[in-house]
């Protein structure tokens, strides 16, 4: 028995060790960028931001300033307070005084006004397949009860509950993709600061992340701001080898590329261009993302003519896709738990405009040419039988050429959300589609069209 037992469990063992050698990835970025990204990202195509904190309360950015960038951003205040005869410090002095300090605003963060659960309506119905919450930014400020944070974290102070767990709960019963964001970098962390900083790696950075994915599952894990030092100091690569080998969302998650200070761009699962900063590139999954204006955190200070227009974001979203990658949005809500109306419509026009021309947008592939001139923009779905061409101004005469498609003899032309198929001659100018004669109530932001079969 003992010998036969035996035998059975050097078989086991040699079949476990057979798996691992199989499934695991090293920890090295040749290895991690072998990983393919799972399937539901690059289908999902439009995703969610929120800045959400203790920046929240005082809310307050330069707008039109000629400030430095960082000056205009809400969820920096921490550090722009500290920065001698800017707009911000002036701004902390004149309405707070020297002797109010940032973590004074923690227990100001009051969302007495939050419903995550239409919050998460919000988002489903603006389209959006994930979201990315800041469970920490900069600050260091937890939005879950972090034992690394203790009494500066969302639990113990301000909130008094656990923000990651309600958000993301809200959202996963609405069908949508949970992310994520982690900023890596503190400000003004006395570990960081202090005479042995790869301290901060072993006792706050790796465990918060290790706490937080086996915690609630993100599908999305967003590090950031790890420019200061390379990714071998952030032990990176041991990490993210965890996530894909050992985590709880091994198969499912998704991580970016801002892993230290070379690997933006070069290592990661999507490659993030933020502000039109970054290369789009067919040949590796990338993602934009930036605010509806220009503070992710909220700022009172910015109003209508800072925040894009829903043309404007719309057109931005077919760009992105166009050209294989996604639109991550971002909305900063107040500190008491709101998303300001503008921005909820902004959400909710792109929300609309989906429902019709989604086909084109969700699931979709790079056709062979993405643009032309300005103001034509194609995808392709999966099985390469339908062509989409999204246009930003309605023809004038109602006469629109494409150069680039050619059709077949089986082609078709639909105008998304209108009833029947268009008709059209080509030539050696292109494809001569006319369109419908529409009143201007009923004319989209950007309009769809599907060309079937084309050769």
């Amino acid at each position: 028995i003992n010998a036969e037992y035996g035998t059975h469990m050097r078989i086991l063992l040699l079949l476990l060790f057979v798996k691992i050698c199989l499934c695991q990835y090293k920890p090295n970025w040749e290895s991690l960028d072998s990983r393919p990204n799972p399937a539901w990202y690059d289908e999902a195509k439009f995703g969610i931001f929120v800045h959400w904190g203790v920046y929240s309360v005082p809310a307050y950015a330069a707008v039109g300033k000629n400030e430095e960038v960082a000056q205009q951003l809400g969820e920096w205040y921490q550090y722009n307070m500290r920065q001698p005869n800017t707009d911000v410090w002036n701004w902390h002095l004149k309405n707070f005084g020297s002797d109010f300090t940032y973590a004074d605003f923690a227990s100001q963060f009051k969302p007495i006004l939050w419903n995550p659960e239409q919050w998460a309506d919000l988002f489903y119905n603006a389209g959006a397949k994930y979201v990315v919450l800041t469970s920490k930014h900069c600050d260091g400020f937890a939005l879950w009860g972090s034992a690394q944070k203790p009494d500066w974290n969302a639990v113990d102070v301000g909130p008094n509950r656990d923000l990651v767990q309600d958000l993301l709960s809200a959202v996963k019963a609405k069908g949508i993709q949970p992310g994520l964001y982690y900023c890596n970098y503190e400000w003004f962390n006395p570990l960081l600061l202090g005479p042995n900083p790869h301290d901060y790696i072993d006792q706050i950075l790796l465990p918060m992340y290790k706490d937080l994915i086996t915690k609630y599952e993100p599908s999305v894990v967003w590090g950031d701001y790890a420019i200061n030092f390379p990714s071998s100091w952030w032990n990176s690569t041991d990490l993210i080898a965890w996530i894909y080998n050992e985590s709880p969302v091994k198969d499912m998650v998704v991580v970016d590329d801002r892993w230290g200070s070379e690997t933006s761009g070069l290592h990661g699962g999507f490659w993030t261009v933020e502000y039109g900063h970054g290369d789009k590139t067919l040949t590796h999954k990338w993602e934009a993302n930036r605010a509806i204006g220009w503070s992710y955190g909220y700022n009172r200070m910015e109003n209508v003519s800072i925040y894009l227009t829903t043309k404007e974001l719309i057109v931005m979203l077919v760009d992105t896709v166009s050209f294989n990658g996604n639109l991550l949005l971002d909305v900063g809500p107040t500190a008491d738990g709101r998303i300001d109306n503008l921005l909820a419509e902004r959400l909710l026009g792109i929300g609309s405009w989906l429902k019709i021309n989604g086909e084109g947008i969700y699931s979709t592939r790079p056709w062979k040419v993405q643009t032309e001139g300005d103001s034509v923009w194609y995808t392709q779905d999966k099985s390469g039988n339908s062509t989409y061409a999204f246009i930003s101004e309605w023809p004038s005469n109602s006469q629109l050429v494409l150069k680039s498609p050619v059709p077949s003899s089986q082609t078709q032309i639909y105008l998304l959300g209108y009833p029947g198929t268009l008709t059209y001659k080509y030539s050696t100018d292109g494809i001569a589609i006319t369109f419908p004669e529409l009143k201007p109530d009923d004319r989209q932001e950007v309009w769809g069209l599907k060309l079937t079969n084309l050769k």
